[in-house]
């Protein structure tokens, strides 16, 4: 179904998701939640996906933006989990989204005064590499001046030599949307805004949910034989409505990131040590700069976690570990996010980023935490509880799989000035296809929304008519780059809200 932002849209999907009994409910539309609804869904099952506030309207949205192995895992010689994540890396670089999921080196500096010398950071990312078979090159260590080459605002006061190794990145909000997109193709019923009230209960079993629609407060139920909550932060919430003295089972980290205005092209990204155990990234991502993260414990209201000025001074300290010339003008967007992680006492910092899955009395499933390089993953956990489990199922693509750089040629030949056919082929793949033909049938469209910015104005519509985009964060946030490169002005929000409204 197309139409999800108009009420006789919603309307549409809220009567079938009352419609008879799905064999599985998913309550959270993070990417964890849109991965156990696809996956589900290519098996066969009938599933629906409802979220409270938008499809990875939280911490799905505010990652790091990496889809990678895991380099510092070795440090506690976790050798199988690195290897199990560049499997799953590969796999969606390779053939699941390399349309979305696109290489990144990564250089790592040694400086005099650093946690880690030439001789254990170069065996660090030789190995490295050597669990992913060597398919991204080979991990080794660089001279200054190859360094130097590579990310030329590098600090060089002390600078010895780097190490050089290679991951994956992606602009997460994108991945998920497309991944939701692949769970309806494969059948499952969706729709966000739409959060839970109260848990339908039957002989002490949980059989679905009572829910109202956050846009006109229309209330609908959905019946189930499972229920997975896959709430992220407030999993232990929904836990409560199922049993009131259900003890914690997770705890909350506040990850922070910064972006910045990038005055010259950089070849590479940076891995920062900052001690022993924790490194900061300064990644050229969306033609800035992405610094971070932080890791601090968080108790306070999940929906109102924030970057502080706090948060952006620690980042850019940080990153001046191994950066010259970062000034705080030069920061255009900052936002956080909320790890969850295995309840348990000491520093969220070391503790173990797993999957924590507990069933309660009444029978739901509450899976939470997971990394998003393996999210797929997760969808097979669920299907062995539903007793589907077994074979594994085929791996199957990403809508728009293709080539961006042929996707961007096509569309330059429109023609489409070749930055924003660039930009659109490697946010919607062949999908931009679809963009370049509302383009045609209302130029209009075609106008940047903001003339510093790739982003057009068909997305808008694009978001509003196939990715269920209904508030003007929606679209500025995860549907397009406007509000992470900081071109998210009063008037482009009313413009995208009217747009919105109409049809």
């Amino acid at each position: 179904m197309n139409v999800t932002t108009t009420a006789a849209g919603r309307s549409e999907i809220r009567a079938e998701l009352g419609r008879g009994k799905f064999d599985l409910l998913v309550i959270g539309g993070g990417i964890v939640g849109i991965s156990a609804a696809w996956t589900a869904a290519q098996a066969g099952l009938r599933v629906a996906l409802v979220d409270a506030g938008d499809f990875a309207g939280a911490t799905s949205s505010a990652s790091t933006k990496l889809v990678h192995g895991g380099l510092r895992y070795l440090q506690t010689g976790n050798v199988r989990l690195v290897a199990e994540n560049h499997r799953e890396r590969r796999s969606l670089a390779a053939e699941v989204a390399p349309h979305l999921v696109n290489p990144r080196r990564f250089v790592v500096p040694i400086y005099a005064d650093g946690p880690h010398g030439a001789a254990k950071l170069g065996a660090g990312v030789f190995l490295y590499s050597a669990l992913s078979a060597f398919g991204d090159g080979l991990g080794r260590v660089i001279t200054k001046a190859h360094a130097l080459e590579q990310v030329p605002a590098l600090r060089t006061e002390g600078l010895k030599s780097a190490a050089v190794y290679t991951d994956h990145q992606m602009n997460d909000s994108r991945v998920a949307i497309m991944t939701v997109r692949a769970a309806v193709a494969a059948g499952a019923v969706v729709l966000n805004h739409a959060g839970v009230v109260g848990l339908r209960m039957s002989a002490g079993r949980v059989v679905g949910a009572d829910l109202r629609d956050g846009l006109d407060d229309t209330e609908f139920g959905v019946s189930a034989r499972l229920v997975l909550n896959a709430t992220g932060p407030w999993v232990d919430r929904l836990r409560a409505m199922e049993d009131a003295s259900a003890a914690p089972s997770i705890r909350l980290s506040k990850g922070a990131h910064i972006v910045l205005k990038r005055h010259r092209p950089w070849k590479a990204a940076l891995t920062i040590p900052i001690d022993k155990f924790r490194v900061s990234f300064a990644i050229p991502w969306e033609d800035h700069l992405l610094l971070g993260t932080t890791d601090e414990a968080y108790e306070g209201e999940p929906g109102e976690v924030r970057a502080t000025e706090g948060d952006i001074g620690q980042i850019l300290a940080e990153a001046a570990v191994g950066l010259d010339g970062l000034r705080r003008e030069d920061v255009v967007y900052a936002f956080a996010g909320l790890r969850v992680l295995p309840g348990g006492p000491g520093d969220v910092a070391t503790a173990k980023r797993e999957t924590v899955l507990t069933e309660g009395p009444g029978g739901m499933l509450s899976i939470a935490g997971g990394k998003w390089t393996t999210y797929r993953h997760i969808g097979k956990v669920i299907l062995e509880r539903l007793g589907v489990g077994g074979e594994l199922l085929k791996t199957v693509p990403l809508p728009g799989l293709a080539s961006p750089a042929a996707v961007a040629q096509r569309l330059a030949a429109a023609p489409m000035d070749p930055a924003v056919a660039a930009h659109l082929a490697t946010h919607y793949g062949t999908l931009a296809f679809d963009l370049a033909d509302l383009v045609r049938a209302d130029p209009a469209l075609g106008a940047p929304i903001h003339p510093d910015g790739p982003d057009i104005w068909a997305q808008v519509v694009y978001a509003r008519d196939r990715e269920w985009a209904a508030t003007s964060d929606d679209v500025l946030r995860r549907r397009t780059t406007l509000t992470l490169r900081g071109l998210d002005t009063p008037e482009i929000r009313a413009q995208v809200t009217e747009m919105l409204r109409s049809r």
